[in-house]
């Protein structure tokens, strides 16, 4: 049984450090406070529309999509900024291919607020 309860005590470690790294995300990243704060406007307009449910499953998901491509182009950077601290054309090539990737989950994440929103206000 101890077993079973070091994987249950190992899960709920990892919950905590998760947490832990979304709180230092929020915290100390610009982008990532940036993109919050639209969320949180996002949602209430959510509220204020009164969406559908197909409607909040699309924003709920495009709005995860971009956080989360956020938080891993952060993580990305991190790494290419620990392993080569000085300027080097391959770590730039890397920091902007996954600053693309969040372009992109935002780009398409505004189509999707667009399709929610245009009709509702025009």
């Amino acid at each position: 049984m101890s077993s079973k309860e070091s994987f249950l005590v190992n899960r709920l470690k990892s919950i905590k450090y998760a947490f832990h790294g979304a709180f230092l995300l929020i915290k100390k990243e610009s982008s990532i406070k940036i993109q919050v704060c639209i969320a949180i406007a996002i949602t209430l307009a959510g509220f204020i529309y009164n969406i559908s449910t197909t409607e909040w499953m699309a924003q709920i998901l495009a709005i995860a999509l971009v956080i989360g491509t956020e938080a891993l182009n952060t993580a990305i950077e991190e790494v290419a900024n620990f392993i080569h601290p000085e300027y080097h054309s391959k770590i730039g090539y890397i920091k902007d291919i996954a600053a693309g990737a969040v372009f992109i989950a935002a780009f398409f994440a505004s189509i999707i607020g667009l399709m929610i929103y245009l009709p509702k206000v025009f």
